[in-house]
């Protein structure tokens, strides 16, 4: 039997964070939270209408740099493994809205031209025909 209760808690403690660990620390997680807003942002805006595309691209590319600065920050510090999870994943919603976003950019009128009949759309049917108009501008193939 253990003759101390408690040693197994103590030795798992983490040791507590020097002033220079918990201001680093504050500072990859500032940077974390501008991260998950930039990503989660440009994924809102690009769905709210196509007129706010240039305020989705800004945000995708706001959020590509601060997750490639913010992922080499958090491997080389090894400061939270949620960070890590998280930035990967803000990263891989960032690189799947850039070519979302170069598309819209080539079919803009298309795009909005599609957004503007749903929006005049009141009936299942209605919807139906927007969608048969859209889909018939498109190219059938592309390249």
């Amino acid at each position: 039997m253990n003759s101390q209760p408690g040693r197994g808690a103590q030795q798992r403690a983490k040791p507590p964070l020097s002033e220079a660990a918990k201001a680093s620390l504050t500072k990859t997680l500032t940077l974390f939270r501008m991260f998950l807003v930039s990503v989660l942002g440009a994924l809102f805006v690009y769905q709210l209408d196509v007129n706010y595309l240039w305020l989705s691209t800004v945000l995708t590319a706001a959020s590509l740099v601060l997750g490639i600065f913010l992922l080499a920050r958090a491997i080389r510090l090894r400061e939270s493994k949620l960070v890590l999870i998280g930035t990967i994943s803000g990263l891989v919603v960032a690189v799947v809205m850039v070519p979302l976003i170069i598309t819209a950019m080539v079919f803009f009128d298309q795009v909005r031209d599609y957004q503007a009949c749903l929006g005049r759309a009141l009936t299942d049917r209605a919807t139906h025909a927007c969608v048969t108009q859209f889909q018939d501008v498109l190219p059938t193939k592309l390249g």
